[in-house]
This record gives C-alpha cells, structure tokens and sequence, in this order.
C-alpha cells in the first residue's frame, strides 16, 4: 500500500493585533477612548502627554521620572480623615441653630456644603459675613478666586467697621479645614499642603513632600525631577515614594460636590458654515494628545539585559500602535463626518423636513469603506452644528417612495407629522388616518400603520387623547 504526500494551500484572513485595536478604536465612545488611553498610559512607560506648554498653577500635577520610572498622575482622592487643626480652631464654636435648615445641603453644590459646615459654627456677626464672603469666592474646583484685599473691598458697606487682612486670614484659615480638604487654597501649592498637614506625622518622606510641594513647584510641573533630586538630597527610590505620596492628592478637591450632571455630551466634530460652505473640524480638546517619551525610548539602545531590552521595545510597539490607531480613528471620523455634510447640508440649512434619505453603504461606497467601519465611527459619535448636537448615527434614515418617484427621509416624514399635529385644531386632533391622507396630498404615500409607528416614536398620543375641549 503506498502512502500519498498531497500538498494543499490556502488561505485564511487573520487581523493582526494592530488590526484588532484599531478597530476597536473605532467603535469606542469619547469618553471610553479617554479611559483607554488613561490605561495606556499607566501601563506603558512609553507614552505620555503630549503638552509643551504646561501651566504650573491651572494644570493637574502630571509627575513622571525621568529614564527611570513610568508617568504617575494626580487623581482625586477619597477625603482623609482627622483634622487636628480644624479642632484648634474651633474647638469653642457650638451650633446654635436648626439643624434641619441645613441638613442635606452638603449634598448640592460646593458652596452649599460649604455654607451647611458654616452653619453649624457660632461664628460671630462679623465672621459669618467675612465667612460667607470667602465661600461666595471659591470657584467649583475649591479655589479661591480673588485675593483678600478683593474680599475687603467686597465687604465695604457690610461691616463696619472693615476687618483687617489679618481677620480675614483667619476666617480663611478655618474655611480651609472644612470638608473636602484643600478647599480654600489660594493656589495648587497650598491646596496640596493643606491635604499633606492631614496626614499623620509618621508618614514617610512627608517632610519631603510638603518641602517640594511648597518650594519646587516649577520643577514638579517642568518635570525637572533631577533639580528636585539635587535640592531635596534625597535618593532615586524615595522620589518615587514620595511622588506617588503626592499623587493620592486631589488639586481639584471641589469637583465632587458639583451639583450639576456629570453626563455632558462631548461633541467630536464642529460643524460652522463659513465662506459660503460647511466646514468640519474634529474636536481636538475632546481627547488627549499622546506622544511617545523619547526619553525613555532612547533606552533601548543603552539597556543590556536581553530581558529587559525586549520588555522596552514591546512597549514602545505598543505605543506606537496605540498613537497610529488613534490617528486612523480621528481620519476615519473626518472623512465619514465630512460626507454626511455633503450629504445632509440641505438638513443643515433648512431642518428636519429637509433630511434626505440616507443609509450605511452610501457613505461606505463613497469612501472605500466597509459597511460595518461607517457603522462603527457613527455610534456613540456627536456632531455639534448650528441645529444642534446630534449623533452621526440619527443622519442615516430609511426611505419612502414619493409620487413623483423621490424618495423621503423617515426623518422628514416625522417632522411634517409633528408639524401637523402642532397646528391642528385641538377640538379635533388629526386621526393616524387623517395624516396619512393629507400625507399622500403631499405626494407622500404613508400607510396609516406606519404613521401611527412613527407618532409613537414621537411619543405623541393618539387623537382621542389629544383631544381638549373649549
């Protein structure tokens, strides 16, 4: 019996992991793609931010060790706990008042969890008012926003006779030991001291930190980790402890007790009209910015050990990766917004009515792309324009067939309904069959089932319970 060698070949499609990311990319919302990039960023050394002009004072403390470590950021923190010096200073203040005017108000706003501490003080007159003053100066981030010679000049007519800067300072003092801690500070440096003077005294390299916060600053923000070095005396080693001691501090203390929802829409692309067209702009201030650290990539060639050789050149492939996926979403993202324009500038001149119909593979044949790229670029995508904010995804709208052999927008056809229903006599509200019929007069042809879905979609009632009487 003879044995058979047969060669076959073929072919099989495999998505690289470049690949694989990039599309997934794609399909992530603004605020995920922030949140995968804040991953990156942690776990790779290779990538940081990419901001030249870094402002010392507006700028969350963004630490990295230079050759050395991967970049640690400052995020916000859970409120510590004991306040020695809040007990100093008040230690003879009693609450006097109601405490269910105030109860609950911590739960608002900033300035109302603020006045809620207030209230629970026996300030005298004149403090409460200076107090009060303070609070009214403190911006939602928890710093205070004008000077205290600004705050004197406010009470000019309040108090009588005007307090001294030296009062004003201590009023402040206390106001800067309420909940959250760092509330008060006149500037990131004392926002950062006054949540280190609530740690206790045996925390290591606390010395260091609070030196470091209060006189090297500019090297802290300039990320001149070797001046910090040379100025502190202290080790390679203990600069890492002591800035990730740094890095559970929150610069922004007042943010939590925003009142205001956090679900804002980011739009990623501006839509404006100007010289005589629509114009598209992606919105660069939506997404950070990320670089590669050449820094730490001109390692590679200096590091020895195979072992870690490789680890490095994996993670600056990753990055780069990461960098050039990134770029291919926002080009996609352009690309795709820009052709919707082309398509619906009609909608963005006149409204609704004036929607076109509009499907996946349109814009996919227009642009070379697969069906399932456009529909993964559009989803969870805003576009800003001067109609408002809309997702990419609300432009695509199925078709009807006109009379005269046009096609309609379904997003059209359900503007002309609200429209109709808006202005009809509420004595007698238009019946799904009445719009269908007027509809059709229009050379648009709607069975009375399909304006009845699209009513519903509106969530508008049906006529009998539209119907007022006079």
């Amino acid at each position: 019996m003879k044995t058979l060698l047969q060669l076959k070949t073929s072919q099989q499609l495999k998505m690289t992991p470049q690949l694989q990311q990039a599309i997934r990319l794609l399909q992530l919302s603004t605020a995920e793609l922030n949140l995968e990039i804040r991953e990156a960023l942690e776990s790779n050394m290779m990538l940081e931010i990419d901001e030249p002009d870094v402002d010392v004072t507006d700028q969350r403390v963004d630490l990295e060790i230079e050759d050395k470590t991967p970049e640690i950021e400052i995020s916000p923190s859970h409120a510590l706990e004991g306040n020695q010096a809040y007990d100093e200073h008040a230690s003879s203040f009693t609450y006097s008042g109601d405490i269910s005017d105030t109860e609950g108000a911590h739960l608002g706003s900033l300035k109302a969890h603020l006045l809620w501490q207030l209230n629970l003080l026996n300030f005298s007159d004149t403090d409460y008012v200076i107090a009060v003053s303070i609070i009214d100066a403190i911006d939602n981030m928890g710093r205070l926003s004008c000077s205290l010679d600004e705050i004197k000049e406010t009470l000019r007519g309040s108090i009588e006779p005007i307090p001294e800067i030296d009062e004003i300072n201590l009023v402040l003092k206390i106001i800067q030991e309420f909940d959250p801690i760092g509330v008060g500070a006149r500037n990131l440096s004392e926002c950062l001291l006054l949540q280190l003077a609530e740690l206790p005294e045996d925390t290591p390299l606390l010395n260091e930190a609070r030196l470091c916060v209060e006189q090297h600053m500019s090297s802290l923000g300039a990320r001149n980790y070797q001046d910090i070095l040379d100025n502190l005396g202290i080790k390679r080693d203990e600069l890492v402890h002591m800035l990730r001691l740094i890095k559970d501090l929150n610069p922004r203390p007042g943010e939590q007790y925003d009142s205001v929802s956090k679900d804002y829409i980011v739009p990623d692309v501006f839509v404006f009209w100007e010289k005589g067209g629509w114009n598209i702009e992606l919105n660069n201030e939506a997404v950070p910015r990320v670089r590669v650290n050449s820094s730490y990539s001109n390692l590679v060639r200096k590091i020895e050990k195979k072992e870690d050789q490789l680890t490095i050149k994996s993670h600056l492939q990753e990055a780069r990766w990461l960098i050039k996926s990134i770029e291919s979403r926002n080009d996609t993202l352009s690309r795709v917004a820009r052709a919707i324009v082309e398509h619906q500038s009609a909608f963005l001149a006149f409204g609704e009515e004036a929607m076109r119909p509009l499907v996946l593979n349109e814009i996919a044949s227009s642009l070379d792309m697969h069906e399932s790229t456009i529909s993964r670029i559009t989803t969870q995508k805003y576009m800003h324009t001067p109609r408002g904010i809309f997702e990419l995804k609300y432009f695509f709208s199925s078709h009807v067939s006109g009379s005269s052999g046009t096609t309609i927008s379904s997003t059209a056809i359900r503007a002309i309904i609200k429209k109709l229903i808006a202005s009809e006599n509420k004595e007698k509200p238009l019946s799904d069959s009445k719009l269908s019929t007027i509809l059709s007069d229009q050379g648009v042809k709607v069975a009375r089932r399909t304006v009845a879905k699209y009513r519903e979609s509106l969530l508008i009632p049906a006529s009998i319970e539209r119907k007022e009487l006079s």
